[in-house]
Formats: structure tokens, sequence, C-alpha cells
């Protein structure tokens, strides 16, 4: 019996081809947790958001974050809810929330 392929969310593609154009930095765990290694490597690096982060593991695994003005996220969750971070409509160039200019003659 064949198996059926999963289909891709256009959304969530859309929010990793965003992702690319983010500055990232790839980082070791060590013996804590990754979360905890990200967030002390943001606050020791002076990182500004935002910013994606290879937190690895161990040699199989690497977790993926996403630093925001608002706080650290789960990069899956950053791909598929991308329009909520106004950091990143400011990197595809989104005038969506841009006022518009009104000229009188």
């Amino acid at each position: 019996m064949a198996r059926r392929r999963k289909r891709k969310s256009r959304r969530r593609l859309e929010g990793r081809r965003i992702l690319e154009l983010v500055p990232q930095f790839s980082i070791e765990s060590g013996e804590e947790k990754p979360v905890t290694a990200a967030r002390k490597f943001i606050q020791a690096q002076a990182i500004l958001p935002p910013a994606l982060l290879l937190v690895r593991r161990n040699e199989h695994t690497t977790d993926r974050y996403f630093w925001a003005e608002k706080g650290l996220f789960s990069a899956q969750y950053v791909e598929e809810n991308h329009f909520l971070f106004p950091s990143l409509r400011v990197l595809i160039g989104d005038t969506e929330d841009a006022p518009v200019a009104v000229t009188s003659h």
C-alpha cells in the first residue's frame, strides 16, 4: 500500500524562508538545558532581536529558538506564526501596518 505524503503548510514554509534572513548563532548546550544555554548566550553576547539560535543538545539533536522583542520562542512556533512578530514584518518589508500618506493638491 502506498503511503501518502505529508502536506506541507504554505504558512510554515513562508515562515521558514523569512527566518533564513535572520542572523543565526550556533552553540552547544553542555550540561545545561538547551533553553537555559540559549538565554545565557544571549545575555553574555548582548544579542539584539531578531536572532535564531541553534542549540546543540547532543550529536543527534539540535533545538532551534527565535529571540524576539517579546522573548525566546520555539523556531517552529515562529515559522507557523511569523505574522505575530513585528521584527520579522520589518525584514520582509511588510507595509500592512504602515500609515498611508494622503496628499492634497
